[in-house]
């Protein structure tokens, strides 16, 4: 029962700030943006011009997964700065004060922030899917909304997102400062993974390795993404096997996190 209380107390902390909801409604007019812009694209040059070709099977899945392709840094950051703000406003003093049991707090923190990203991922969705499909009809394209591999697809990018958070909450406890885990976040899923991706898929031993990078995992659970397309090379992983790297991730960093700085004396 100290985890149901632990989990009450997260929720009203988090939805006592503007945070997730700023960072929800960027996230949200981000990633409509985008899949519509992308939408309009195709729907308007063809699906065949210039680049990997792409049927009208497979154009509404590529333009959705946009919520966790390019969406996914909106729940880390979130994961990330639910944790750094407890160390840098010393709130986790009190929550201490009233939960001892330390691992308790942050296994509090973990599911809060992983349902959390699981909504977050329901609205990225409905930016892309709602921005995307409407687009897609204009320009005469079935947006396949009745498919249940489509539904199953929403599903995965559910879970994908929410890991995601999870994987937040672990860097922000590995990296209690709030402006060295904004870098991170940022330097990481801007630039670094991308040229690790990108150099990963020159040679066949590097591509093994690469498949294993977040982002390649993340995609692999999803099913669908811009970057693996327009690779020309499918997510290696099955989707069951990129959500596991990425519970994996979260859980070492989180793990990791916890009998460092998450042990230490808090004044």
């Amino acid at each position: 029962m100290n985890l149901v209380r632990g989990i009450r107390s997260e929720i009203t902390k988090l939805l006592s700030t503007r945070l997730w909801w700023v960072l929800a409604l960027i996230m949200v007019v981000y990633v409509a943006i985008c899949a519509g812009g992308l939408a309009a694209v195709f729907g308007s040059v063809g699906s065949g011009a210039r680049g990997p070709a792409i049927s009208h099977a497979q154009l509404p899945q590529l333009i959705y997964s946009f919520a966790s392709s390019i969406g996914y840094v909106f729940p880390v950051l979130l994961g990330a700065l639910a944790v750094t703000s407890e160390f840098r406003y010393q709130s986790l003093t009190p929550a201490f004060l009233a939960q001892p049991r330390r691992g308790v707090v942050l296994g509090a923190k973990v599911v809060t922030l992983f349902l959390t990203g699981a909504v977050f991922g329901v609205l990225a969705l409905l930016g892309s899917i709602g921005a995307g499909a409407a687009v897609l009809s204009a320009f005469g394209i079935d947006p396949l909304l009745g498919d249940p591999e489509i539904w199953a697809f929403v599903g995965r990018s559910v879970l994908a997102m929410a890991l995601w958070s999870a994987i937040g909450v672990g860097l922000g406890a590995l990296v209690p400062s709030q402006v060295a885990a904004i870098v991170i976040v940022l330097a990481f899923t801007q630039f670094v993974e991308p040229l690790l991706r990108f150099a990963s898929s020159l040679t066949d031993w590097s591509a093994q390795l690469g498949q294993f990078l977040p982002g390649s995992a993340s995609d692999a659970l999803v099913g669908s993404s811009f970057f693996t397309i327009a690779s020309a090379a499918g997510p290696a992983l099955e989707w069951w096997q990129g959500g596991l790297v990425l519970a994996a991730i979260a859980a070492v960093a989180t793990l990791i996190g916890f009998f460092t700085s998450w042990r230490r004396d808090v004044s």
